[in-house]
């Protein structure tokens, strides 16, 4: 059952707000200049390596497809778009769901297929009238 809070990432992988971690800081961007500002960045961390919600089915395809975006296990998105430190947390949370979604869809395999007939065909006709036009321009010989 989802709890307030809770995000259902796929059926049955569910992370609770107590397994993700966040970090606020002053951002560069919208919202961070000036004194009195609030800490609108807002870094989300999902530990991917050790968290039971994480399906034991999904785990080793989650950590291959997310090899370059995890240190130590953690999966971070860090997100300062906006000027309020809610709007970014909702993005933040949004972004972690979309690269965990895309990570738990294997991508479908290419199924090979032959050429046809015909593509063959037009293949070395392009190949004969293009070496035919090479030799045109060539110095005759006598």
């Amino acid at each position: 059952m989802v709890k307030v809070g809770d995000i259902e990432v796929v059926p049955g992988f569910i992370i609770a707000e107590t397994d993700l971690r966040e970090r606020f800081s002053h951002s560069s961007g919208p919202g961070g200049q000036g004194v009195n500002t609030t800490d609108s960045r807002v870094e989300l961390m999902f530990d991917v390596a050790r968290s039971g919600a994480v399906p034991d089915r999904l785990r080793p395809v989650i950590m291959a497809v997310l090899k370059n975006r995890l240190v130590d296990g953690v999966l971070t998105v860090t997100v300062h778009d906006e000027r309020s430190q809610l709007a970014n947390r909702k993005l933040a949370r949004a972004r972690l769901v979309g690269l965990l979604q895309t990570a738990c869809t294997q991508p479908r395999r290419r199924r090979a297929t032959r050429r046809t007939r015909g593509s063959q065909r037009r293949r070395l006709d392009a190949k004969k009238r293009r070496g035919e036009l090479k030799r045109n321009r060539q110095r005759p010989t006598w």
